[in-house]
């Protein structure tokens, strides 16, 4: 008997551990599945798409073109000029001035009139590293750019085809070229084509708002260096003025000059701008044919312009092959709106009113 209640409670021990075995080979089974399966549920970035913002303005690796474009009532309408990325405009001889239009990484086929060269224009064209392109030269151009061994195209040495004159306007204000003629002329002269040098402007991309990036506490003896900028006035000369309007909607400013609203050659489109830059440096004559000259070096006051409103600014070059540093009056480079930028040379202070 007694054997008989032992040989049953081993079989019922054997099968209370068996059945406890049990249970913990269902449960560790099952928790592995579900630990297989929580990569399924829980979301992943691996496959999205990351969006990085880029300046649209100045990018790639092409390097710079710098066109000398002739301003005088006869050369206009311009050619090409809504496509620069950056246009400087300054004085020259008989009270005119003269744009140097910059272009990077687009495929212009028609950009002129093009002009001489004049050596101050230089300074910018190589804080730029741009291939300085022009159709002649005064006679400081050309000693500057031998003496400096300046990477420039001078139109009149090169083939018609690659500078050519149009007949809807007269000579000396007729000559056309192209992106595409210039670089294939630079290869041929074993200039280098791209370039790394990052832009002499402080683009941002994310839109510039100089109220909100110059707040000062309103009071009475506080005043605010961020002002009202809807026309800006700029007079190089009794018969050679410059007008920019703000287009609110746009958010850009139109350009007038010699009181004719600027539009495309070609295109007809407005000639606009999304910053302009105003850097006063005085002129001088030194020759009898007028020609002028100026030291670009130095720090220089000035303006930065852009949506509206308006700052006063330090312009810093430290050599003519330096770049221009723009800063404002806390002594930090100034942020510039992604797009283009006119920057204006002007003589002195009361040649200019905005409004």
């Amino acid at each position: 008997m007694k054997r008989v209640i032992l040989y049953i409670l081993t079989i019922l021990i054997v099968i209370a551990f068996a059945v406890f075995v049990g249970y913990l080979y269902i449960e560790k089974l099952g928790t592995t599945v579900t630990n297989e399966q929580e990569p399924n549920i829980i979301p992943t970035n691996e496959n999205q798409e990351i969006v990085t913002k880029q300046v649209e303005i100045f990018k790639g690796t092409d390097r710079p073109i710098a066109i000398m474009i002739d301003n005088h009532k006869s050369a206009m309408p311009h050619a090409g000029l809504s496509k620069a990325y950056m246009i400087y405009e300054i004085i020259v001889e008989g009270g005119e001035t003269r744009l140097m239009a910059l272009f990077k990484g687009k495929d212009v086929d028609k950009i002129g009139p093009v002009r001489s060269a004049r050596h101050y224009f230089i300074d910018f064209a190589l804080e730029n590293d741009a291939i300085y392109t022009h159709y002649g030269w005064s006679p400081q151009a050309e000693s500057d750019i031998k003496s400096m061994k300046i990477n420039n195209i001078n139109g009149i040495s090169e083939k018609t085809s690659d500078f050519w004159r149009v007949k809807e306007k007269a000579a000396p204000h007729n000559v056309l070229t192209s992106t595409s003629k210039i670089y294939e002329i630079a290869k041929n002269k074993k200039y280098r084509t791209t370039s790394d040098v990052n832009s002499v402007l402080n683009y941002v991309v994310d839109e510039v708002n100089l109220e909100d990036l110059y707040k000062t506490e309103e009071s009475e003896e506080t005043e605010s260096n961020v002002k009202n900028a809807n026309e800006i006035k700029i007079s190089y000369s009794q018969s050679n003025n410059v007008r920019w309007t703000y287009d609110e909607g746009n958010k850009n400013y139109i350009r007038y000059s010699k009181n004719i609203k600027e539009t495309e050659w070609f295109e007809k489109n407005d000639v606009t701008s999304k910053n302009i830059i105003i850097e006063f440096i005085k002129n001088q004559t030194i020759d009898e044919k007028d020609r002028q000259t100026m030291n670009t070096t130095g720090t220089k006051n000035g303006y930065y312009i852009t949506n509206g409103k308006y700052i006063p600014i330090l312009c810093s070059k430290s050599s003519r092959t330096s770049k221009t540093v723009y800063k404002d009056t806390n002594g930090n480079e100034i942020k510039v709106n992604d797009g283009n930028t006119f920057i204006q040379i002007c003589k002195e202070e009361k040649n200019v009113e905005i409004n």
